[in-house]
């Protein structure tokens, strides 16, 4: 996949967090991909890193001024925006971010973004509370319906104590976002779908135990997120429900972000009414009665938890009357594929499920691989196995199929 990058010209804008030390090795990867990087940072990043750091990385000399009357004596910011095939923006700060949301253009980097014609990329990584901050998210809001690609952040432990939401995604994880971004003009569409609304919901639901844990399970959204690609270049108006991942956004997508089952709940329903819903999230069954106010302290030799039933999404939409003309679930089993399959089919009155089995080498979860078979009432489809990308085409294919049965 590192193919994509060669020859490609990478301008990696460093923003001043505790992060700023990953983009050293962001800046070593893209180039043993091939490409060829330039370095421009804030203010902020250098009291974390030095201009002289990226630039024996790069081999290129580090911008970090817009007032370098060298470099600006022939419009070097303008030529720089030209130069680049791609901007990269990592990490990218609750500060920056606000400031590329509003079209700012008051340092080297926000000029910088303003002046070009090349696809964004930011990396976002800060508190999580200021990630969650509804500022923040409807800055990221903005940035995305501008076609700016946003990776991360990661769930994890973070630089003031706390875990959550907020941490830089990981340098081999930038480097593969920006490998599997397909130019606009490889997306082809046959308007199958046109004039639909499609919802599809993709990834895991955290479950917060306490201010540290949360109970999650393995799923990495990327065939949600592929299902949701398809469908958008088949013509269809696409909202996409997503759990804590860190995957692109498809282009032409309508893209929420979620955390807890509930939230996940809440959004699909608001994403209603829509003629195809596809419930491809792996949605926790179980949640805490009630998540502690503060960490968990290892006392016991076993620890007993409250657990409570989540809502069921996917049976909740089946029984809506709306406009819905199809159903579509999944089913991620360990045994028993077919029957368990079936079984949800009938109980939760689904028009279409789709089945795969977990926990295999090469396939499930983690994997870009799958195996699946899709069922309906009175019929079966076997997709042979392959990328979650082909699959995804094959099972719209399918989709249009049976709106048309």
């Amino acid at each position: 996949m590192a193919d994509n990058l060669q020859g490609q010209k990478i301008l990696l804008c460093v923003g001043g967090g505790i992060a700023a030390y990953k983009a050293l090795e962001v800046v070593r990867r893209l180039r043993e991909a091939g490409a060829e990087v330039q370095v421009a940072m804030t203010a902020g990043a250098q009291q974390f890193v030095t201009p002289l750091s990226f630039q024996a990385l790069s081999g290129n000399p580090t911008r970090s001024s817009l007032w370098d009357s060298a470099a600006e004596a022939s419009m070097g910011h303008i030529e720089l925006a030209r130069w680049a095939d791609r901007i990269l923006i990592a990490p990218a700060t609750a500060d920056l971010l606000a400031r590329l949301a509003q079209g700012q253009a008051d340092d080297l980097v926000t000029t910088l973004c303003l002046a070009t014609t090349a696809p964004i990329t930011v990396a976002p990584a800060m508190s999580h509370r200021m990630w969650l901050h509804a500022a923040t998210q409807a800055n990221i809001a903005t940035l995305r319906g501008r076609g700016v690609q946003v990776v991360g952040p990661e769930d994890g432990p973070l630089a003031e104590g706390e875990s959550g939401p907020g941490r830089l995604s990981e340098p081999e994880t930038l480097v593969a976002a920006l490998s599997s971004t397909q130019p606009p003009q490889a997306v082809a569409s046959d308007g199958a779908l046109k004039g639909l609304r499609v919802v599809v919901s993709a990834g895991p639901t955290y479950e917060d135990l306490d201010p540290v844990r949360y109970l999650g399970n393995r799923s990495s959204g990327k065939m949600g997120f592929a299902v949701a690609a398809s469908a958008a270049r088949r013509g269809a108006d696409v909202t996409l429900v997503a759990g804590p991942v860190t995957l692109a956004t498809p282009a032409g997508v309508k893209r929420v972000d979620v955390r807890s089952a509930a939230q996940m709940h809440q959004a699909v329903f608001a994403a209603l009414p829509a003629d195809i819903y596809i419930g491809a999230a792996a949605v926790a069954d179980y949640t805490p009665r009630l998540p502690a106010a503060n960490k968990i302290k290892k006392s016991n030799e076993t620890l007993a938890l409250d657990l409570m039933r989540t809502p069921d999404i996917l049976a909740e939409v089946a029984a809506q009357t709306q406009s819905l003309k199809l159903v579509v679930g999944f089913a991620a089993e360990t045994e028993n594929v077919a029957g368990y399959a079936r079984g949800k089919l009938v109980a939760k009155h689904l028009d279409l499920i789709v089945a795969n089995r977990v926990g295999v080498a090469d396939g499930g979860f983690e994997s870009d691989q799958n195996a699946m078979t899709a069922y309906w009432p009175d019929g079966e489809r076997v997709f042979t196995p392959g990328a979650k990308t082909r699959l995804a085409d094959e099972l719209i294919d399918l989709i249009v199929e049976r709106l048309n049965a």
